[in-house]
Order: C-alpha cells, then sequence, then structure tokens
C-alpha cells in the first residue's frame, strides 16, 4: 500500500512538473516539431522562450471547446451515453482526468516561463519582445483557469514554481479569489498583447474574448459586456461573409477569428481520421456515428423569426424548407447533393445519384439497407467538404477557439440580463442573425430583425440565436449547465426514426407523415419536445438521459483526493 501511495505521489502531479520538464515546441506556429530543453540552462534567449510559449498551443490544450459535443442535446450518437449524459461522472472519468491534467500542465508550463524568461534578457533580449511573451504565457495560464472554474468550482491556485512537497499540500483555492486572479492575468495580457498577429499568436482581442467569455460563464455580466465591447470597439473584427465557408479547410484566415488553432496535414496536425468518418455520411465513406440531433433542427427558426411550432411557414414534412439559413449549412439538407450524392434518408430512396459519375448507386444512407446509418436521419455539414474525403479521411481545418460573432452574442447576453437593453444590443444580435441572411443588418425587410425590448422575451430569442450561430462549436454544454438547463434536456429521451424501417415504411411513410407526421412543441425556453411524436407512434426513444444536479460542478480527480489530504471533494461525490 505504501508503495502504491508513493507511486501515485510521483505521477499526480507530473503534470504541474511538467512545465519544467517538456519543452518541445513548434517554431513560429509553423507546427514544425523542434528539440527539447532542460529548464536548468532554458530560457537563455528570446528564441528560447518563444519556443517554450508555442508549445502552449498544443490542441491537447484546447480540446475542451471540442471534447463534449455529443454530451450535449445538439448531438446524438449510436454508441452509448457518455458520463455526462447517463448521470455517472466521476472523478476517475477520463472526461475529468484529461481536462484537468492538461490544464494544470499549461498553467505549470506557463508559470515556467513567466518566472524564468529574465534569463533571456540577462544574455540580451530585448526587454520589450521578452515582455510581450511572458504576457503571451498570463494570456494562456488565465484561460486554462478559465476553463477549469466554471466546472470545478474552487480550484488550486499555482501562481508560481511549485516544488513537489508544496505541489501536494496545495488545496482549493477560494473560486473568488481565482476569478480576480484570471481577470489580472487577461488585463496584463491585453496590455502588452499586439493587435494583430500573422502566426495565430494570442492577441489584446483574445484576451479580451477570452475574458469576456470567462465573465459570462461566471455570470459576472457587467465585465462580460465591458469586455466585450472593449473587442467590438478594437474595429478591426468583423463577420466573414459567407457562414458555411468560415469553418472549412480552405478558409485559413478570416477577420472573424479572434482565435484559433492551427492545423496541418504536412505536420500530421489533424482532425483524426476516426472522427472524421464518424461525421461522415455512409455513401462518403463515413460511418454517420455522431449526428446532429432532432433537438438541434427542430430548434432552428423559421425565416419569418418563429419557432416552428408557431410558424405557419414550416412543413413538418420538409423540414429545411423555409428555415434560418444556418439550419442547411449546419445539417446535410435531404434531397441534395452532399459529398458528391444525393442525401437522402428516405426509406423509400434505395438508389440514390452519384454525381461524381452522374450514375445512381445503392443509397448507404437509408437505414433499410444499411442499418448503421444515422438513426435520425441527419447527419452534419457545417465545416465539411470535400477535403475531409482526401488524403486518408485526414483534413486541417483550423481550431477556431473564439470568434467575433461570439462576441457579439456575449455583449448582447450580458446586457439583457444586466436589463440594459438599448439599440446596441440589438444590433449586436442582427449583425449576427443579418449575415445569416446574406444582408446587411440595416437591411430589415430581407431577414427577421430582431425588436424586442422585453428581457424575458429577448433572453429566449438570444439563447435561440446563440445556439443556431454556434451549433457543432461545442459550446452547448457549457450553455446548459448556466442556464439550468441541463435539469430538463439532460434528462429528456434523445429521438430518431422508427426502427426498423419495415415499421418506419407502414406507420410513418405509407401515411405521408414524413419526415415528422407534426411540429414538436417548443417550449418556453426555446426547447423542442417530441413527447407527442412518440405517443403517437410516429417515432422512437433512442437514448434516455440521466441528469443528476451534483454534475453543476464536477468532481475533482479521485487521485487529487487520495493524495492531498487538503483537497476536498465536491458535494455529491
Amino acid at each position: 500500500m505504501t508503495f502504491k501511495i508513493r507511486t501515485m505521489k510521483r505521477s499526480i502531479f507530473l503534470y504541474i512538473l511538467a512545465g519544467l520538464l517538456s519543452l518541445s515546441s513548434c517554431h513560429k506556429l509553423d507546427l514544425n516539431p523542434l528539440s527539447k530543453g532542460s529548464t536548468e540552462n532554458w530560457y537563455s534567449s528570446e528564441d528560447e522562450v518563444r519556443m517554450a510559449i508555442n508549445n502552449l498551443y498544443s490542441i491537447s490544450f484546447w480540446a475542451h471547446y471540442t471534447e463534449y459535443g455529443d454530451s450535449s442535446d445538439d448531438f446524438i450518437t449510436r454508441e452509448t451515453l457518455s458520463s455526462l449524459e447517463n448521470g455517472t461522472l466521476s472523478g476517475q472519468g477520463s472526461y475529468v482526468i484529461t481536462l484537468w491534467a492538461n490544464q494544470y500542465k499549461a498553467i505549470a508550463r506557463a508559470n515556467s516561463i513567466i518566472f524564468n524568461a529574465h534569463r533571456a534578457v540577462t544574455n540580451g533580449a530585448p526587454q520589450e519582445k521578452i515582455n510581450e511573451l511572458i504576457a503571451e504565457a498570463r494570456f494562456h495560464r488565465a484561460c486554462a483557469y478559465a476553463k477549469l472554474l466554471p466546472l470545478f468550482g474552487d480550484v488550486p491556485l499555482v501562481d508560481k514554481d511549485l516544488d513537489i512537497d508544496a505541489a501536494f499540500t496545495n488545496g482549493r483555492t477560494d473560486k473568488a479569489t481565482v476569478t480576480k486572479f484570471v481577470y489580472d492575468d487577461f488585463d496584463a495580457a491585453a496590455l502588452v498583447l499586439p493587435l494583430k498577429s500573422t502566426e495565430q499568436r494570442a492577441t489584446k482581442g483574445a484576451a479580451l474574448a477570452f475574458k469576456a467569455r470567462f465573465a459570462l460563464y461566471m455570470k459576472d455580466w457587467s465585465t462580460a459586456a465591458q469586455s466585450a465591447k472593449a473587442v467590438m470597439d478594437l474595429g478591426i473584427y468583423r463577420l466573414h461573409d459567407n457562414y458555411g465557408d468560415l469553418f472549412l479547410a480552405k478558409t485559413k484566415k478570416s477577420d472573424e477569428r479572434v482565435f484559433a488553432i492551427p492545423r496541418a496535414i504536412l505536420y500530421d496536425v489533424v482532425v483524426p481520421s476516426s472522427l472524421v468518418r464518424s461525421y461522415l455520411s455512409r455513401n462518403a465513406g463515413g460511418f454517420a456515428e455522431i449526428d446532429p440531433s432532432w433537438d438541434l433542427l427542430a430548434s432552428y427558426t423559421c425565416t419569418d423569426g418563429l419557432p416552428i411550432d408557431k410558424s405557419p411557414l414550416f412543413d413538418s414534412h420538409d423540414p429545411f424548407k423555409n428555415r434560418d439559413p444556418r439550419c442547411k449549412s449546419t445539417i446535410a439538407p435531404f434531397g441534395e447533393e452532399w459529398l458528391g450524392y444525393e442525401y437522402n434518408p428516405h426509406p423509400d430512396a434505395l438508389m440514390v445519384k452519384n454525381f461524381k459519375t452522374g450514375k445512381m448507386e445503392k443509397n448507404n444512407d437509408n437505414r433499410l439497407q444499411a442499418p448503421f446509418a444515422s438513426y435520425n436521419g441527419l447527419v452534419w455539414k457545417k465545416g465539411i467538404d470535400e477535403s475531409w474525403l482526401q488524403n486518408g479521411f485526414k483534413t486541417d481545418p483550423d481550431l477556431i477557439v473564439i470568434r467575433y460573432a461570439e462576441v457579439l452574442l456575449t455583449y448582447a447576453e450580458a446586457k439583457i440580463e444586466m436589463g440594459q437593453i438599448d439599440q446596441s444590443v440589438i444590433d449586436a444580435m442582427n449583425t449576427v442573425r443579418a449575415r445569416a441572411y446574406g444582408v446587411d443588418k440595416a437591411a430589415t425587410s430581407k431577414y427577421p430583425a430582431f425588436t424586442s425590448t422585453n428581457q424575458p422575451e429577448l433572453r429566449i430569442q438570444l439563447r435561440t440565436e446563440r445556439r443556431m450561430e454556434l451549433a457543432k462549436e461545442n459550446m452547448r454544454y457549457m450553455d446548459l449547465l448556466r442556464w439550468k438547463y441541463a435539469e430538463i434536456v439532460l434528462k429528456r429521451k434523445s429521438y430518431g426514426m422508427l426502427y426498423p424501417s419495415t415499421k418506419l415504411i407502414s406507420d410513418v411513410t405509407s401515411k405521408g407523415d414524413w419526415f415528422w407526421a407534426f411540429s414538436p412543441d417548443i417550449d418556453e425556453n426555446g426547447l423542442p419536445d417530441f413527447s407527442k411524436l412518440e405517443s403517437a407512434g410516429k417515432v422512437q426513444a433512442i437514448t434516455q438521459r440521466l441528469w443528476l444536479d451534483r454534475q453543476y460542478l464536477w468532481p475533482i480527480p479521485t487521485t487529487e483526493i487520495l493524495i492531498n489530504k487538503n483537497m476536498k471533494q465536491n458535494p455529491g461525490y
């Protein structure tokens, strides 16, 4: 037992000490790995400090923003429910351990830079350049804490290089203290970082934007609004002209990007091929395993701005018709070309056109012929193009971590929550919505512009707008937590088509009830409810989620509790 505990002690704070030991990095973020260095003689030049900083741009530190997508009501997967969906989240689970470890690695490496970069100045490096790199490290440290605090609550504040003994006795720090620390880091970074970077490095705008996001998550509305407005006032960001093109691998530069992590096939920094194929339709060679949910499809408003159960424009038999344009940009519409094939999950569509050959081929996106085709008939389109089919299913779209549209919606939400609804709020929301329709926000006759100044009404409209705009960018899980929607939607079933397909034909399509027999209800929170369709025998439950309120705070990793008597667990675990 003594040996086991001793071994755990050696391993548990490895990520704290990793900041002192691992400095492998990328030169100018070109993803070309360089050699490792020892901290005993490292940071002796500007190049060495920059190399250490580059390590903090590793996607492993930023996967927080892509890891939880299949655990919200925007996704459905044919695999078993995750621990976030079935109420079994624990301190021994991979979600918890990985996030905690990766962020404390980032914190440790940032601390090592912050407290040792002065060596380079001693050796003649320009003080101004080193100050900028230290500001960059403070940005990364703040971002790491900003990922931890909303999920775990009080967390250990590590603001110095720790020795091993200190690491094992460092308890949790009050959330308010850590929050101020994060704000201070973001502010200090914003004062020094440049307005723009040709290398996709952190900038003044990135520091302010992340501060705004963090403040929003912490329900500090005033700070969120002020920080978002500061980004807006920089005057260097604007929305990309085409919503759908923004997320493609070919779009490596855009004024909408505030912060992104680069990928490159050349250096094998890509979306994992297994994940690529999980998103792709089966006709295109994918698995259609991770798909958009019916909840997401039902959440898009119609072109009159109304929810589908209120709009006379909605046709349950053609659910993509008369919908907000982002619906078709995000989810592959039925009967249209997608990745070289007509996409059509209708059970009667046994053959579909191959647009590359002009010939009809077997439809593998039909569950009558391919039982493991999408269980609900939907597949993703957003961010996907022909490049996903090439290079052995390797693709390299940059990971857009934060963009200007989110900043505008953050500003609007914070102002709404403070009851400060003025023209600037309406303008921010209309700027985002008008882009989806391909028009200027002033052309209010060409899109369903926001006009309401009623706080409860505009709050729900903002939340729906945020869901439509940020779908598949994996912001939804955090939104469910902070809006207290998790206790509603993560207790509900996720739905799909009747199966076997012979039942779908006999009970739905033969009666003229494809795709949905009638519109699902949209509740007062803007959340779809398919229970009436289920009661009518027109759809079937695919999974039953289970939510426990304890999961509004995640558990501290079990190993932390076992080896550190000062580390206390969150309630309920």
